[in-house]
């Protein structure tokens, strides 16, 4: 099956109708900065037919506008306010915009995978985004969601190891978000926004969803230039992961803590998240989802030339 490995692999595409010339409902924002020939997810949207459009800051906006096209590029009122500015500032552009959520993407997120029977295949990202969407819009309280990352969900095929559910109810949300613009809560601190955000939703009374069945392919950490690598106050520089985890406990005393994982200090949630125990609340009138792979099929592809330097293999 998978004779020519290093040639060809099988990938999720949209081969039925279902899908057709569908796009995502919600708007697409890819806040960005020293990244504007580089941009990981804006290739893949671009590829995949995902509309979206940058956030910079006003001295990026040549660079962007050069590499993307003026139409793709929305400009921040100020330089050097960092990305939870950012962040505030595409939440309102959404809410004015008139929109009931929408997504912000991290520059850097290169793929996005299906898991199907214990294999992770490359997708369309275009279909993860639209089903991620069904799925939320049937409930009335998911406040936020986001895909997890591959490195977190192993392929598991003919091995002895975990099962994966298609995702986690209540856990922390990170680097993508689909986010409901009726939320009143904001994006704050420098360190750990994510997380930071994600308690807030959890803590009043929302769920949040981290899907499993749809992965997302990053470089590691540190190894992707740009973003908050730029400079030296970037926030993984010198003591910047003890800063990020003291920063979060000292905002959330009851419920985080501070502890050496990996060799390195990181925050961690105590009890795991299990104590966010919201469940799901159908909307009125909305059945039971027939099942529907909208139109997925697995299809043989050539490898990726540009993939952001990393490959790994199939699975």
């Amino acid at each position: 099956m998978f004779q020519g490995v290093e040639e060809i692999y099988y990938a999720v595409g949209a081969q039925g109708l279902k899908m057709g010339k569908r796009i995502p409902k919600y708007p697409v924002y890819i806040p960005s900065k020293g990244r504007s020939d580089r941009p990981l997810t804006a290739k893949m949207f671009d590829r995949d037919g995902v509309p979206f459009r940058f956030v910079v800051e006003p001295n990026e906006v040549p660079a962007y506008a050069a590499d993307w096209g003026e139409e793709r590029v929305l400009v921040l009122p100020e330089n050097n306010r960092g990305l939870v500015y950012s962040r505030n500032w595409i939440k309102q552009h959404a809410i004015g915009e008139g929109h009931e959520r929408h997504w912000q993407f991290d520059d850097d997120v290169w793929r996005l995978r299906r898991l199907h029977h214990g294999r992770r295949y490359p997708c369309d990202s275009r279909i993860a985004l639209v089903v991620a969407e069904d799925f939320v819009d049937r409930y009335e309280n998911v406040g936020l969601c986001s895909f997890n990352s591959s490195f977190f969900v192993p392929a598991t095929q003919g091995i002895s190891l975990q099962k994966w559910p298609p995702f986690y109810l209540n856990s922390r949300c990170y680097t993508n978000f689909l986010m409901m613009n009726s939320l009143p809560y904001g994006w704050r601190n420098r360190y750990n926004e994510d997380t930071d955000m994600t308690l807030q939703v959890l803590a009043g009374g929302w769920c949040t969803i981290l899907f499993n069945v749809f992965v997302m392919d990053t470089p590691e950490t540190m190894e992707a230039h740009g973003g908050q690598m730029m400079s030296a106050t970037g926030s993984y520089q010198g003591d910047g992961r003890l800063k990020m985890a003291r920063e979060l406990e000292r905002v959330w005393p009851h419920v985080v803590e501070t502890r050496r994982r990996f060799k390195r200090p990181q925050h961690h949630i105590k009890h795991d998240w299990k104590k966010f125990d919201t469940p799901l609340v159908r909307k009125a009138g909305v059945e039971d989802a027939p099942p529907d792979e909208y139109g997925m099929a697995l299809v043989p592809q050539k490898r990726e030339k540009d993939d952001g330097g990393k490959r790994g293999r199939v699975g």
